[in-house]
């Protein structure tokens, strides 16, 4: 047998005038007046990010842990106002956690020591809200200390997230938080007698009563729980008070003198996403626009847009700065753990592909997964995380261009070697020894040393003596995934075809995953009909071109009414059927793979509810679309209020909750409080209960509310009482009652 050798060779294609010399690479380049588009262009391609930024990029996987008195009262947000005794720990086993984690592959986990309600999760010297004032360990427990001891065993870094709103200092009486105190210079710790700190570090800012609070807050954390590797601040405000400003100034100092390894999210170092679904953008760019020097400003540009850092977005700006974004979401819906049996979780489909799309987007996958009651992650959270690891090891554990002869800096796997083009195109031929079979490549730029500068790419394999396309894409930065469908040759081509400067490639390699049985949806029609397809789009994510894989030409659907298990032993799906209120489960099966198990609630028919009444309605939005089984049309209510919507569902009805699906066109109208109010002849009326959906703006998804107890109902009326950032108008794509 001919043995075929490995070329690897760079084929820069000539380009229309000489390439410009390099510039001194830094974090943020100040951009002058008579810079042209061209010279925003190359300063841009030598933005690089820190050292610290750097080694968070390394991370790539990382947790969230959203614990506190929320995992008791089931609620989204915390009002300030909750007895601590609330929190009723009894158990604690941060082992498990980070056993999970590390199983999934993280590499740091970040936990909520204050979330917006003031509670703390540490023995604070500065307040008596939080874990010091319930009985868990007779109140000297310590969530944080016992997390930092289990993160030190098992090889992991440790984040805090110290929330700046403070609901708690808001609505105490004593409290804090805008209460107008004078700023004066201040001693950053403040001592408290028998609390010594071993940590001798002093500092004086010139701050007001809340500052000096957090900052001495902030000294606890970074002083006494050993590294940390990230400083998380919310930008969200449920309530303010009093004007309150933050000295962010102080703060950073603070953080980077004791944590100087620690990255700051929210400000110049990490970045939001701009949403919390697990939506990623096609062309994440980590080199942003700056209209002021982003080491002091107060305020920062949108980063909710579709569109951050493409060329036409640097045009106007007065610094150029590295800020590397976090794909932010829950592995449940919500943030915080309420149930194991209404609350919906993510499968290992899911997370998968999140993984694949924000670590080969350019950015890094924060994932969140709340601890339950018991103090442990929930056997169906920990069983994915496991699972996940598990695929991404068998994924990405090894390269199928393992083994190449060529040029090494970027088969060989180290982050520090790179391959530098002469030009801003060219094309990369790799030859392997014999044919393999792959669906996925990856492909870094040395972005520490030579920033992010591809903006245009594609892969080509010699395929029946020529080549062809099997993937394109945008940008690449510190990482970027391309999946496509199954592909067998000996001979692959990367063309780098635009680049802001001659690019610095650091890695370039080949893998497979193996395809499996689809994700499902069920949905049901008006008429009662359930049908059970393929998943389209789940959590509110939307696939953008690069999620192709093998396409599944043949596999079968089995299912459950029952709230049993389904396998191939259950009923085969063949066609739309009617059931009862209840749930379905599903799987899909090919061969003798499995998908994982989806669940649906099936609510009441709603072939013959009838709209008895709406507050108001637009043209093009009627209230009927409300529920009419179909989440792509809404019903949206003229501006002001009171928002109400009426309905006759047909026949009295044992009611045990409702779900409100929020329309996603917009942020517009989503009902973020209400009340349900039922009658049995449509005069008389009385309150069911009053019901809260958090975080909705970020989050759209579909919301369930359980009744304590079940309430008999033919008609039902929906208040809206408050609508999400106060829009002026209510809107509603699907309301569902369960029986």
């Amino acid at each position: 047998m001919k043995k075929t050798i490995l070329l690897l060779l760079a084929c820069p294609i000539l380009q229309a005038g000489a390439q410009q010399p390099a510039l001194p690479v830094r974090n943020t380049i100040a951009v002058e007046a008579a810079d042209s588009p061209a010279d925003i262009i190359r300063k841009a391609a030598h933005v690089v990010p820190t050292a610290n930024q750097y080694a968070a990029l390394q991370n790539e996987f990382i947790a969230f842990i959203h614990f506190g008195p929320n995992t008791f009262t089931r609620m989204e947000w915390g009002n300030g106002k909750e007895d601590p005794s609330i929190f009723a720990l009894q158990n604690l086993d941060t082992d498990q956690w980070c056993a999970a984690m590390k199983a999934a592959g993280m590499k740091m986990v970040i936990l909520t020591v204050k979330h917006h309600d003031g509670f703390v999760l540490w023995q604070s010297r500065y307040t008596q809200h939080g874990i010091m004032s319930t009985n868990f360990r007779g109140g000297k427990g310590d969530v944080l200390r016992d997390l930092s001891a289990s993160c030190r065993k098992h090889g992991l870094k440790l984040g805090v997230y110290l929330s700046p709103a403070d609901l708690y200092q808001i609505e105490n009486p004593q409290g804090l938080y805008g209460n107008l105190s004078r700023y004066t210079r201040r001693a950053i710790p403040r001592p408290v007698p028998g609390r010594p700190f071993r940590n001798k570090t002093t500092f004086e800012f010139e701050v007001d009563d809340y500052n000096e609070y957090f900052l001495n807050q902030l000294f606890e954390l970074l002083t006494e729980y050993g590294p940390v590797h990230e400083v998380w601040f919310d930008g969200a405000h449920p309530k303010t008070k009093g004007g309150q400003q933050y000295n962010y100034a102080a703060w950073k100092k603070l953080i980077h003198t004791l944590a100087p390894k620690a990255v700051i999210f929210g400000r110049e170092d990490v970045r939001w996403c701009g949403n919390e679904s697990g939506k990623t953008r096609a062309e994440e760019w980590n080199v942003l626009p700056y209209s002021t020097n982003p080491t002091t400003a107060s305020h920062f540009p949108d980063m909710t847009k579709d569109f951050l850092g493409q060329r036409s977005e640097l045009a106007g700006a007065r610094f150029l700065h590295y800020q590397q974004a976090e794909t932010n979401t829950s592995i449940r819906e919500g943030w915080f753990y309420r149930d194991d049996h209404r609350q919906k979780v993510r499968s290992a489909d899911d997370v998968f592909d999140i993984y694949e799309r924000s670590v080969g987007g350019n950015s890094t996958f924060l994932l969140n997964i709340p601890p339950n009651r018991e103090g442990r992650f929930s056997p169906t959270d920990s069983a994915v995380l496991y699972e996940t690891g598990r695929r991404i090891k068998a994924t990405y554990g090894a390269s199928l261009f393992r083994g190449a002869k060529g040029p090494q800096a970027i088969l060989d796997g180290n982050a520090n070697t790179a391959f530098n083009l002469p030009g801003t195109t060219g094309a990369i031929d790799i030859t392997t020894p014999a044919p393999v079979t792959i669906n996925r490549i990856v492909i870094q730029e040395a972005v520490r040393t030579s920033s992010e500068r591809v903006e245009k790419h594609a892969v080509d394999a010699w395929i029946d003596g020529q080549w062809k396309e099997i993937a394109t894409s945008t940008n690449i930065g510190y990482k970027r995934i391309l999946r496509f469908p199954d592909v067998t040759a000996a001979r692959f081509r990367v063309r780098i075809i635009e680049s802001r400067f001659a690019p610095a490639i650091s890695h370039i390699s080949a893998h497979y995953f193996k395809s499996r049985p689809p994700q499902l949806s069920i949905t049901q029609s008006v008429d009662g009909l359930v049908a059970i397809a393929p998943l389209q789009q789940e959590f509110n994510w939307k696939p953008h071109g690069e999620n192709a894989t093998k396409n599944l030409s043949t596999f079968d659907i089995y299912y459950t009414t029952d709230g049993s298990a389904p396998g191939t032993g259950s009923a085969k799906y063949t066609a739309p059927f009617r059931m009862p209120p209840g749930e379905v489960r599903a799987v899909s099966v090919q061969g003798k793979d499995q998908s994982d198990v989806f669940r649906q609630a099936i609510g009441l028919i709603k072939q013959h509810w009838k709209l008895s009444a709406a507050s108001s309605e637009r043209n093009r939005r009627p209230a009927t679309a409300a529920f009419d089984a179909n989440s792509k049309t809404f019903w949206q209510s003229a501006d002001g209020g009171p928002h109400s919507i009426t309905i006759d569902l047909g026949a009295t009805h044992q009611l045990k909750g409702f779900a409100y699906t929020p329309q996603t066109v917009n942020a517009e109208g989503m009902m973020a409080k209400g009340r349900l109010m039922v009658s049995q002849d449509g005069q008389q009326w009385q309150l069911a209960e009053p019901f809260e959906f958090g975080n909705l703006i970020n989050d759209p998804v579909t919301r369930h509310h359980y009744f304590r107890n079940s309430v008999s109902a033919r008609y039902v009326r929906i208040e809206a009482t408050e609508t999400a950032a106060g829009s002026p108008s209510l809107t509603i794509a699907e309301l569902d009652f369960f029986e």
